[in-house]
């Protein structure tokens, strides 16, 4: 089954109203699109056995898959998904191919038969590049190469170009460089002959002068530098990580509830932030836009004080060395107080885009503290949806609040529902506090909501609702007969 694959790109949705000031987000976005590819100029070598150490050149690419479960319509949801990724690579998608099979081949992904065809079709469109949607082993690759005579990546390959080309923080480049090492390792295989002659010792063969060294091959020396590399970037992560882990544990502290956006990439999750705290990060209707994360401090209606934070976006088969680098920034998302998790409704399936995220969320709240914090589904892009698909997600998703950011359709009762979901300060005390410990009064003024006070000759006598954590350390000075009651 071959057919054209039309590109998905269609007329840039961003506006912006020409008064407005530019923020960060629009200065990172020109910046993005100034850096183009240019078709055409390339120093590769034509023998396709030196293959192994270029960077990804994605131009004129043919797509193909292969449908082993669930419905076609699913199937070509996923090859839409794909031709979009390939897209935000900057390439141009010429062609797809799709083919039924209970499982990929384990030789060339795609039965022999449709190998030929393949080719046919890369040699008839000028194709440079064969993209398999799918995690290629290192033997697939090299069969479909020397079969196609052109460059085949997979999935995970072109969803590591994206994050390599968009990772803007030092701690993002230091996890997309992780990934991308992890990934490379096991399909190491040289510039042919060259790279896996051994030298060194006996195995010089004769060679003599010039010819001995350390006794490793040139792969063997290639896959010890790349560990190495690997160690340190673990390290640097962990001690990025210890960062914002004393980040969060100041904010535990202070009681400042924390709120995570989630949910698939390209959903509008940082239209969202901008939308509720006017943040200015960078909004691009590409797949990925957003890899590092930011947070931002806004308040409720009743003043209390909540930090929001926008997440990198999932996607179906996410590659599992992505979610390995990422983990520490992932972390945040199983710390955090509330999720809010944006769901598209204008895509064809949006409950499958709610699936993939939740099987990552699980994932990383499993290792964290074997639960995941309570979750609020927001489906945006109610503006681009039909009123048949919003009725489908309205009957589907009963709780869900349904809001556009970019027009600012239902982000107010948004607020309202993020702030009867935050933690409450729900614990009623009554103290006593001796003067000597006016810090703890000072600590109650600026984390709990003090009733009434009234100082006395043993000390300063306290109503107040404070928080969990607060109460414990207020418990010595409770009055006899008030041990802290939750409302």
């Amino acid at each position: 089954m071959t057919e054209p694959f039309p590109s998905t790109s269609g007329p840039d949705p961003r506006r912006a109203a020409a008064d407005a000031a530019p923020t960060r987000g629009d200065f990172e976005l020109e910046e993005r699109s100034s850096l183009r590819r240019i078709v055409g100029l390339s120093t590769e070598l034509t023998d396709i056995t030196e293959v192994e150490y270029r960077q990804l050149r994605l131009e004129r690419v043919v797509l193909v898959g292969v449908w082993t479960e669930g419905t076609a319509e699913q199937a070509k949801a996923s090859m839409t998904e794909l031709a979009r990724l390939a897209e935000t690579a900057g390439s141009e998608v010429l062609d797809g191919l799709m083919q039924r099979r209970p499982r990929p081949d384990p030789a060339t992904f795609i039965g022999s038969g449709k190998v030929d065809e393949l080719r046919d079709v890369v040699q008839s469109t000028g194709a440079d590049t064969v993209i398999c949607d799918g995690e290629l082993s290192p033997g697939q690759l090299r069969q479909l190469e020397e079969k196609l005579k052109v460059k085949v990546i997979d999935r995970t390959a072109l969803i590591l170009d994206i994050f390599a080309q968009h990772a803007q923080s030092r701690d993002g480049k230091a996890q997309v460089e992780l990934a991308q090492l992890s990934y490379l390792l096991p399909r190491l295989r040289g510039w042919g002959e060259a790279l896996s002659r051994q030298v060194g010792g006996r195995a010089a063969g004769g060679v003599g002068i010039g010819g001995r060294g350390p006794g490793e091959t040139k792969i063997e020396l290639d896959r010890r530098r790349i560990r190495t590399r690997m160690s340190k970037l673990r390290r640097e992560i962990t001690a990025m990580k210890q960062v914002r882990e004393t980040q969060r544990g100041s904010r535990r502290r202070n009681e400042v509830p924390s709120v995570a956006i989630v949910g698939y990439t390209n959903a509008g999750k940082s239209s969202l932030l901008n939308a509720l705290t006017g943040a200015g990060v960078l909004v691009e209707d590409a797949l990925f836009a957003t890899l590092d994360p930011t947070t931002r401090k806004t308040t409720t209606a009743d003043g209390r004080t909540y930090t929001l934070t926008d997440t990198v976006g999932f996607v179906r088969h996410l590659p599992h060395q992505l979610v390995e680098a990422f983990r520490s920034t992932l972390e945040e998302t199983a710390d955090a107080d509330l999720l809010v998790h944006v769901v598209d409704a204008s895509d064809s399936l949006p409950e499958d885009q709610i699936k993939a995220v939740r099987t990552v969320l699980v994932e990383i709240g499993e290792e964290r503290h074997g639960k995941m914090p309570r979750e609020l589904l927001v489906v945006n892009k109610t503006d681009a949806a039909g009123d048949l698909a919003l009725a489908r997600l309205r009957h589907l998703l009963p709780d869900a609040v349904f809001i556009s950011a970019q027009r600012g359709d239902g982000v107010e009762r948004l607020r309202t529902r993020i702030a009867e979901l935050l933690p409450q300060l729900d614990v009623d005390v009554e103290l006593l506090v001796p003067y000597a410990d006016g810090s703890l009064v000072a600590r109650i003024h600026s984390e709990g909501d003090v009733l009434a006070e009234e100082h006395t000759p043993d000390g300063t006598r306290l109503h107040a609702r404070v928080g969990p954590e607060l109460a414990t350390a207020v418990l010595p000075y409770a009055l006899a007969g008030t041990n802290g009651t939750s409302h």
